[in-house]
């Protein structure tokens, strides 16, 4: 085949592509998204371990494009100037988005039609696509806030520059292995904007990708050690109620659902009558977290970008020895919270280094994240926290006693629901546990415990936010059977 001819097939194929139907339902969305997953799946990524971080950072370049775009041309009708994060030729729309000979194709800022770098690289030949990117676009994107020289952070980098170079930690090289597979997966994820999702279903791409982080924390899967089942997180912050203009914290976020989710509370709280100047306080002085594993701190970025936190404060590295991989997102943040939401590792070990920072030593990463959290919390701050059974009963190491007395004597320990065993099964742990809601102040006096454990939940039924007392909206069921009032505890 003449590359005249296989050219030509490729410019029918991306005006069609053009041309698909608007999505308009969340259902549609998803499975839009898993029609993606379906190529990655026969394209070397098997595994929603392998496929998610991909699809990740391919979505994020996404987002960010329109981002782009969308704020240029703000700047552009205030009059002011505009500077991007990404120049030509490694931004979305020169070398992802479909090209086209159309007159009405859209242009970039320097009137070249999108898509122009893709063309160039297809009618050069096979490979060339994964040439671009693994040899000039990724190590383009990975030093936009890392000094060439040093290794260091680099001081000129904006701070957007700094979120995109993390995020694209998450990948080394393509994984896909296929081309014509990979310009597929690219031509679906270009319609995932808003020319091509209604309005008012945009935000629930969110909720989709957050659909595929739950694939990595299914049973078998060690992705289970970095997720919450979303409906234990949204019983948690509507029973913490947190204030706008207060700051919210995790100390080990892992894709940082709990960011994410107290963020849609204080966004949908807020309703239209945020200022400019609210909006920019709550998604750049609110949120704070802390990951330490690699493959997981790039895709907390990305979700919490796709979320609507455009720019995360996320710190990267050991919270319990304090020993940072990259603190410059961190730069802002506060000495103290004043929430603190968080599920701990289940099991973990720490070392001396960790250990020796503490007022009890142990080995148990549970209970030294409990000290950690006594001493982040602001006075009168609140917790609300995932800890396993055992934290809770054992008394045969002084470092549990020593730090639950702490935790009775600095904090009112207001409400302990126990929880069902199966409840983490399916991300990949089936310990028992319990919710404990703590406020750093007062001492105990009497602790709320609710007893949950006998409801039956599996993959098919998991927990609902009807479990603790909440319908869909959040709002308290008065009549339900499964009726909590924590809100009532006060």
């Amino acid at each position: 085949m003449s590359d005249i001819l296989v050219e030509n097939i490729e410019l029918k194929k991306n005006k069609k592509v053009s041309q698909l139907k608007k999505i308009s339902s969340t259902q549609s969305l998803s499975s839009y998204v898993k029609s993606i997953c379906d190529i990655m799946r026969r394209s070397n990524c098997a595994s929603a371990l392998q496929y998610v971080p991909e699809l990740t950072w391919i979505l994020f370049l996404r987002i960010l494009d329109a981002q782009e775009k969308r704020e240029a041309e703000e700047a552009e009708a205030l009059g002011n100037s505009y500077s991007p994060a990404l120049v030509s030729p490694y931004r979305w729309q020169d070398w992802a988005a479909a090209y086209s000979d159309d007159p009405g194709h859209p242009k970039t800022p320097e009137g070249l039609p999108y898509g122009w770098k893709r063309q160039e690289l297809f009618a050069s030949g096979d490979g060339k696509l994964f040439d671009f990117i693994n040899n000039e676009l990724l190590p383009y994107l990975h030093g936009l806030d890392i000094d060439q020289q040093t290794g260091q952070p680099n001081p000129n980098a904006s701070r957007k520059q700094r979120i995109i170079g993390r995020t694209m930690t998450a990948a080394e090289r393509v994984r896909v292995d296929s081309e014509t597979n990979l310009r597929d997966i690219l031509d679906k994820v270009h319609q995932l904007n808003t020319d091509h999702v209604d309005n008012t279903h945009f935000f629930t791409l969110s909720q989709v990708y957050e659909d595929l982080l739950l694939k990595m924390g299914e049973k078998n899967s060690d992705g289970g050690q970095f997720f919450t089942p979303r409906e234990v997180i949204r019983a948690m912050v509507l029973t913490m109620k947190p204030e706008p203009g207060k700051t919210v914290f995790d100390p080990c976020c892992g894709t940082g659902g709990f960011l994410a989710v107290a963020y849609e509370y204080l966004y949908k709280k807020s309703g239209t009558g945020l200022s400019s100047t609210d909006i920019d306080t709550l998604k750049h002085d609110t949120f704070f977290g802390k990951e330490k594993e690699n493959l997981v701190f790039p895709i907390a970025l990305a979700n919490l970008v796709l979320h609507g936190i455009d720019q995360p404060n996320i710190w990267h590295g050991n919270t319990l020895t304090n020993r940072p991989t990259y603190g410059a997102l961190f730069d802002s943040a506060p000495a103290t919270f004043d929430y603190i939401f968080t599920n701990p590792p289940f099991g973990g070990k720490e070392g001396s280094d960790a250990q020796k920072r503490y007022a009890f030593e142990t080995g148990s990463t549970q209970v030294l994240f409990v000290q950690e959290m006594i001493s982040l919390l602001s006075p009168q701050g609140s917790c609300g926290v995932v800890l396993d059974e055992g934290l809770l009963f054992r008394t045969n190491e002084s470092a549990f006693v020593e730090t639950k007395r702490k935790l009775a004597d600095e904090c009112n320990i207001w409400a302990i629901v126990s929880m069902p065993g199966g409840v983490f099964s399916t991300a990949g742990a089936g310990v028992k546990t319990n919710l404990i809601f703590f406020t750093k102040g007062n001492r105990t006096e009497k602790i709320w415990y609710y007893d949950l454990s006998h409801v039956k939940v599996g993959k098919k039924t998991p927990m609902t936010l009807a479990h603790f007392g909440f319908d869909k909206t959040g709002n308290i069921l008065h009549n339900s059977k499964h009726r909590l009032h924590l809100l009532a505890i006060g």
